[in-house]
């Protein structure tokens, strides 16, 4: 459930035209819209604003506050520095409570909510697995744990494990050697708490990705809702086009194995952990996309049902309403794409299938 990549899922959703240069600023003038982009969770953010025009100062307050907002969730998150929340409440080898901010109890509520929905496929207990294989916030070299190295760290897991208390404002371990790993549900909160800085600073129409999660709001200047692309799921540097869709004040997220991985006697070792098995995920879905109104909600269910595979995962998509895309990698390299009622409802009809139906790229 975390990649190598800090606090960062693999890209894998694209905006279309975010292919630029980023900078900490405004974007030249002549685009049809105003954007800002930089660095974070070590990826990259962008906002595109569909203004008439932004006066200067106007540039530097948008700056402010979305590098801002990113910096506390950071602080308060992060598996690589040593002194943010998350990192100190790992190192808290008691059972006795552990006071969070409200950000952060927050989005252990939103985990345990999707932790619940899909029977333990979403885990943040899951940091000494992912540790184990070699990804995310460690120097263990990318290669499988021995067995029983394995069976013992699988004992460490469990989201349950983990105690909210709403009213005090308190998280406590049930298990003083429990550690939280929260890199497949940080960005999606990143994500809407610039969302939610642009609105109280008046702006009613935009575009918000970081690390390719993405959340739109209103229309663009010239009307319509936000294009975006969800990025064909192929091994290597290059990057493509699977699809393009509209999002209409909604947000998107992915969860794919193809970006982080390494190989084992040619077989694929995802970053994808499974925290129920404790191994990484070994099934065809080369992605999943998540459409939802909030996107720390749409990070994680991405992830959920990247873990459960095809067959379960569209179930529970489908028992629940959401709007799910998944993308399957045939045996002939081809992709064959299936999607929900709900997501085929969001995007007007066009999404690549239903139940049942295919699209295939080669």
């Amino acid at each position: 459930m975390s990649g190598r990549a800090k606090l960062a899922l693999p890209l894998c959703i694209l905006g279309l035209l975010a292919l630029s240069v980023y900078r900490l600023h405004c974007a030249a003038p002549g685009l049809p819209y105003f954007e800002f982009a930089g660095a974070t969770m070590g990826t990259t953010w962008s906002v595109k604003l569909a203004e008439e025009s932004l006066e200067a100062g106007a540039q530097a307050r948008i700056t402010a506050e979305i590098e801002g907002r990113l910096e506390e969730v950071e602080a308060l998150m992060s598996t690589w520095r040593p002194e943010s929340e998350l990192s100190r409440f790992n190192r808290h080898h008691s059972t006795e409570p552990f006071a969070v901010s409200p950000q952060t109890l927050a989005v252990f509520r939103a985990a345990r909510e999707v932790s619940d929905l899909s029977g333990g496929a979403f885990d943040v207990t899951v940091a000494p697995l992912v540790a184990a294989w070699g990804f995310g916030a460690t120097d263990r070299l990318p290669e499988p744990p021995a067995t029983a190295e394995l069976a013992a760290l699988r004992e460490r897991v469990g989201y349950w494990k983990i105690e909210l208390d709403e009213v005090a404002g308190t998280l406590r371990k049930t298990e003083p050697d429990t550690t939280c790993d929260l890199s497949a549900i940080a960005k999606g909160h990143g994500v809407d708490r610039i969302a939610e800085g642009l609105v109280e600073l008046g702006y009613e129409n935009f575009l918000v990705e970081v690390g390719g999660e993405l959340r739109a709001r209103g229309r663009k200047r010239e009307g319509g809702g936000w294009r975006v692309a969800i990025e064909r799921p192929e091994d290597g540097a290059a990057r493509s086009i699977h699809e393009i869709i509209e999002l209409r004040d909604t947000a998107i997220a992915t969860s794919g194995d193809y970006r982080n991985y390494y190989e084992v006697g040619g077989e694929r070792v995802s970053h994808t952990i499974d925290p129920r098995r404790g191994e990484p995920i070994r099934h065809g879905v080369a992605s999943v996309s998540i459409l939802h109104p909030e996107a720390v909600r749409a990070d994680a269910l991405a992830t959920a049902l990247n873990v459960l595979g095809l067959q379960r995962g569209l179930a529970v998509a489908e028992q629940h309403g959401l709007g799910a895309l998944f993308i399957v990698r045939e045996p002939d390299g081809s992709f064959r794409s299936i999607a929900t009622a709900a997501f085929g409802a969001a995007v007007g009809g066009e999404s690549p299938g239903t139940p049942g139906d295919t699209h295939r790229d080669h």
